[in-house]
């Protein structure tokens, strides 16, 4: 929505001759489209119920990138990866300590390969 209310004052153009605003209105105009449809769907279907709202992952996630983010800079990408991938885990019923750990440690070397020796990005890889 407010793709489309940024992009109303930028000329669209045509296909054949985008303007500036012709890939803002489209992109809003599909993701208001499929959020409308997304939205109304469970009104559609009545005969099933809606599970109800499950916090803990909710809360355990989004603390996780929250928490990815604070410790980027002072703790570097790969202890900020291995404290993502835990706590994300967390959130998980079936919480199985060996298996998040091997997971984190792998998105931790992948992570730090990636990103800080392939692509040379300015991150630090470790505290300090």
């Amino acid at each position: 929505m407010v793709a489309l209310l940024v992009a109303r004052t930028l000329p669209t153009g045509t296909a054949a001759r985008m303007g500036p605003g012709y890939f803002p209105t489209a992109l809003g105009g599909t993701l208001l489209v499929l959020g409308l449809v997304i939205a109304t769907r469970p009104l559609w279907s009545i005969t099933q119920s809606v599970a109800p709202l499950a916090l803990r992952p909710l809360f355990l996630v989004t603390g996780a990138v929250a928490a990815f983010g604070f410790l980027l800079r002072p703790a570097g990408l790969v202890l900020a990866t291995l404290g993502l991938v835990i706590i994300a885990r967390l959130g998980d019923r079936e919480f199985r300590a060996l298996e998040a750990t091997l997971l984190a440690l792998f998105l931790a070397a992948v992570a730090a390969g990636l990103f800080v020796y392939g692509l040379r990005l300015p991150l630090p890889v470790w505290p300090g």
